[in-house]
């Protein structure tokens, strides 16, 4: 039997192992979350939604024979992750998680590490400011505490309804971002301080550069710990893992 495999996306890297799974000629699905509107076309087929936790994760592994399981998600879904480390243990499937290496701080940065959002929300207790929030849709609500700054909010998608601060500019983009378009949006909108999730990888490492440039504090958000896992920073490295474990399983 062929391998059968589910890809949990939502990030540049799972579009580009999509890509070299269809191109290999390997069957699978890839899932999305569901919380953005617009998602990148796959070449593999998609589902969209969540699976009801740890069991019903494994419902699925099961009754649609999964033989392999790559998380390719944001380094800070973490809830997914951790369900997808246990269903995969309760079900026997092998996983293997394609993630980003974190950013690290280099000469010039000036970061204020915290540990989460609540953290950060913590950190922004503080005279009035220009804030480039940069922590996504789902987590504006939790800043509007600090009524006083005036925010740059970058999202994916149009905000539902109009973000709850009295100052702010929605910007709707998409990574991958560029020096050069982030230096000069902070610089258009006059920006003092960035709020940014470790996420790694290069598609939104431009602002973290452009912050640098200008001097500019950056308050990072750690990334939430996840149950151990196997891990790899390359889709080639989940191919040979593939073939690795199909091997092994006799598929």
């Amino acid at each position: 039997m062929d391998p059968n495999l589910l890809v949990l996306g939502g990030t540049t890297e799972a579009t580009a192992l999509c890509r070299a799974l269809a191109e290999a000629g390997l069957r699978g699905t890839i899932s999305f979350a569901g919380r953005v509107a617009r998602p990148v076309r796959q070449p593999l087929p998609q589902r969209v939604g969540g699976f009801g936790g740890v069991a019903g994760l494994r419902d699925y592994l099961e009754t649609h024979g999964i033989t392999h399981v790559v998380d390719a998600t944001h380094p800070f879904a973490a809830q997914m992750s951790a369900n997808a480390v246990a269903a995969c243990d309760a079900a026997g499937v092998p996983l293997i998680a394609l993630t980003r290496a974190p950013w690290q701080a280099r000469t010039g940065d000036d970061w204020t590490h915290v540990p989460d959002i609540a953290g950060a929300v913590a950190a922004l207790d503080r005279p009035a400011c220009a804030v480039m929030l940069a922590v996504g849709r789902m987590h504006l609500p939790e800043f509007t505490v600090n009524p006083q700054h005036r925010y740059l909010l970058r999202l994916v998608d149009p905000p539902r309804e109009p973000p709850a601060f009295p100052r702010h500019h929605v910007v709707v983009d998409r990574g991958p971002f560029t020096l050069e378009g982030d230096l000069a949006l902070m610089r258009a909108h006059g920006v003092d301080l960035v709020v940014s999730k470790n996420a790694g990888g290069t598609g939104a490492y431009a602002k973290i550069e452009a912050a640098r440039r200008l001097g500019l504090p950056v308050i990072m958000i750690d990334r939430p710990r996840i149950p151990p896992r196997r891990e790899a920073h390359g889709v080639s490295a989940v191919l040979d893992w593939i073939a690795h474990e199909a091997t092994d399983l006799g598929v």
